[in-house]
């Protein structure tokens, strides 16, 4: 899958209510992550509907899963949403280093424009 395709497979994951914030809960959750019995509980989801919506993040590697014992427990996949955020701003200057300023926290520099 080609960077360009990539990164439209994870904005059309994050399109839609419930997936965004099942992605933001886990975010905020941090590398130990969640089960996914928890994040149900939590987002107030039927475990076979947040199945479908796991899924479709974790093909969009903005998710990770690891199995522990019976436990599937999922975490945002920082490394591939920096690269996402990256993609989406890398020519975003237009050779105007101001108009960068404000994304400087993200990463981004003067030099990436």
């Amino acid at each position: 899958m080609s960077e360009f395709d990539l990164t439209i497979t994870q904005l059309s994951a994050l399109a839609q209510d419930t997936r965004l914030r099942v992605f933001r809960y886990l975010m905020c959750a941090g590398k130990e992550g969640v089960p996914a019995g928890q994040i149900a509980r939590e987002m107030d989801l039927a475990p076979n509907k947040l199945s479908g919506h796991l899924n479709i993040l974790t093909n969009a590697r903005l998710l990770s899963v690891r199995r522990d014992g019976r436990w599937m427990i999922y975490s945002a996949n920082v490394d591939s949403v920096a690269e996402m955020v990256r993609r989406l701003v890398e020519t975003c200057c237009n050779n105007n280093p101001d108009v960068c300023a404000a994304l400087s926290d993200f990463g981004v520099s003067e030099k990436t424009c």
